[in-house]
């Protein structure tokens, strides 16, 4: 489960700022977290305050080439087991999530880890419960505070609720 931060609407023009993921299994024990250096000078005021940073503060974050390698490391000590296939990228909004990350990781990697799909968890329940105008956002247990570990973390406790009492296979 991953979710980002950034300080405008696409990547490229604007950063992400910050980066959670957590390894979808019981105890959600397993996390990376980083906070990322901005990309351009461009950055829309309001995405600012909606996670809590002030430019000044994004300005001494952590340079996003170093944070996408250690990304990448990090997904790499956990490659599946032969035969479990790949890792699933999966987010609560995939669209910006996935479009960011995917940015990052071609552009200062050179590939993305996670290929070139991604799956939205509001569908995923949507999908379940049989109705286009449900959201799952009730099942999340830790707060949703636009803190990118945070939210990753609430999405990841949805997503095994969604195993555990909907019957949806996850690979635990």
């Amino acid at each position: 489960m991953v979710d980002i931060e950034a300080d405008g609407p696409i990547p490229g023009d604007y950063s992400m700022l910050s980066i959670g993921a957590v390894v979808v299994e019981p105890g959600l024990a397993r996390s990376f977290y980083a906070e990322l250096r901005p990309i351009s000078a461009e950055f829309v005021p309001a995405a600012l305050e909606v996670c809590g940073f002030t430019r000044a503060q994004t300005e001494g974050f952590d340079d996003p080439a170093e944070v996408m390698a250690r990304f990448a490391g990090w997904l790499a000590d956990l490659a599946p087991s032969p035969g479990q296939g790949r890792h699933f990228f999966v987010s609560d909004n995939n669209g910006f999530d996935w479009g960011f990350v995917n940015w990052y990781f071609h552009h200062f990697t050179g590939s993305n880890p996670f290929g070139h799909s991604s799956t939205n968890l509001g569908s995923l329940y949507k999908g379940l419960v049989r109705d286009t105008f449900q959201s799952f956002k009730h099942l999340r247990r830790t707060t949703h505070t636009h803190n990118a570990l945070d939210d990753a973390r609430g999405n990841a406790e949805a997503l095994l609720t969604l195993a555990r009492d909907h019957g949806l296979k996850i690979r635990l």
